[in-house]
């Protein structure tokens, strides 16, 4: 099961309970006005829209009562919104594909960040520039990764798994050698592993090179969007504008909040998540110029499904469009 890279994001790998038991305990939808969103990880400056809508008043103000639950390496998100602990929950493009290609009908309906922030890093001075430099270099790779960007890399990029090398869930074996290489965060590299070399480290951003997994998604069992239209709605456009005021206005509301939920926080570190993302563009680009914040697109799901297909993840004929809808996504006005 994956549970974490240098961080968040729990994808679905494998169930803890059978299906049949999952159906059976699923709890009934709550009433519109309320709704328990489950985040991937521990609240942190890429959950900035959901806090900024939450400490802004916007959910409040579109009449939702909001609850966000941080989430942590132990916590499924996808199994706690199969069973109804969870209303929506926090993925990726492979959070519903992996759903999808179970027989479980959930989807993702928004995306927030355009750019995953999925890296691979390397010293500085070591002739790494470019993705291509990385090609035949032994990288320090999680379990779970080898099912997703690894397999990218190797579909579309020549990688092979002679280069794969066990990855340690700590800093110490990448500073502890000079020629080591590792996936990373653009959102944390600099920051986090800056602070102990030299010089900073070189992030190659897959997303610069074809990557095109959403990161920082909502999604929902489809019994729960059926049940729930308005209120999945309401909540989609309220987050869309606590993102927009994330990434063009003050997202102080945002951190405090983030910082309030857990004491622990680095300010420093949430202040670089953000001036990365903004920088980067990951939540001002593609589709989201066009339609707003957490936009998504049919061409796009298309071409990661097929480059995942290829790769060996998914059966080609699994019905990739089960895994998501663009019907809330979408504003009807570009980026204000």
């Amino acid at each position: 099961m994956k549970l974490f890279t240098t961080g968040r994001a729990t994808l679905l790998r494998r169930w803890s309970l059978p299906l049949s038991l999952i159906a059976a305990i699923a709890a009934p939808a709550h009433g519109a006005d309320k709704l328990r969103f489950g985040l991937n990880w521990y609240p942190q400056a890429e959950h900035c829209g959901w806090f900024q809508a939450q400490a802004a008043g916007l959910y409040k103000k579109a009449g939702l009562e909001v609850e966000l639950i941080g989430g942590s390496p132990d916590r499924n998100v996808p199994l706690l919104v199969a069973a109804g602990e969870l209303d929506l929950g926090m993925g990726s493009s492979f959070t519903t594909l992996n759903m999808a290609a179970r027989g479980i009908p959930a989807r993702t309906i928004a995306a927030f960040l355009q750019k995953d922030p999925q890296t691979l890093v390397a010293h500085a001075d070591q002739g790494v520039k470019t993705l291509a430099d990385l090609k035949g270099r032994p990288i320090m790779v999680a379990k779970f990764s080898q099912a997703e960007f690894w397999a990218f890399l190797k579909q579309k990029h020549g990688f092979s798994d002679s280069q794969l090398r066990p990855y340690a869930y700590s800093p110490a074996p990448f500073l502890a050698d000079a020629k080591a290489v590792q996936q990373g965060y653009i959102t944390e590299d600099a920051q986090l592993l800056g602070k102990a070399l030299p010089k900073p480290p070189v992030s190659i951003l897959l997303a610069d090179y074809g990557y095109e997994n959403y990161a920082s998604t909502i999604f929902a069992m489809d019994r729960y969007i059926a049940a729930n239209e308005k209120a999945v709605a309401a909540f989609v456009e309220a987050t869309r504008a606590g993102w927009q005021q994330c990434i063009d206005g003050d997202y102080a509301p945002a951190l405090n909040a983030v910082v309030a939920a857990d004491p622990k926080h680095d300010i420093a570190l949430f202040h670089f998540k953000m001036k990365q993302m903004k920088e980067l563009a990951m939540v001002k680009h593609g589709d989201a110029l066009q339609s707003g914040a957490g936009a998504m697109s049919d061409a796009r799901w298309k071409r990661f499904f097929d480059t995942m297909s290829a790769a060996g993840i998914y059966p080609a004929t699994l019905d990739y469009k089960a895994a998501y809808t663009l019907r809330f996504s979408n504003a009807k006005a570009a980026w204000q």
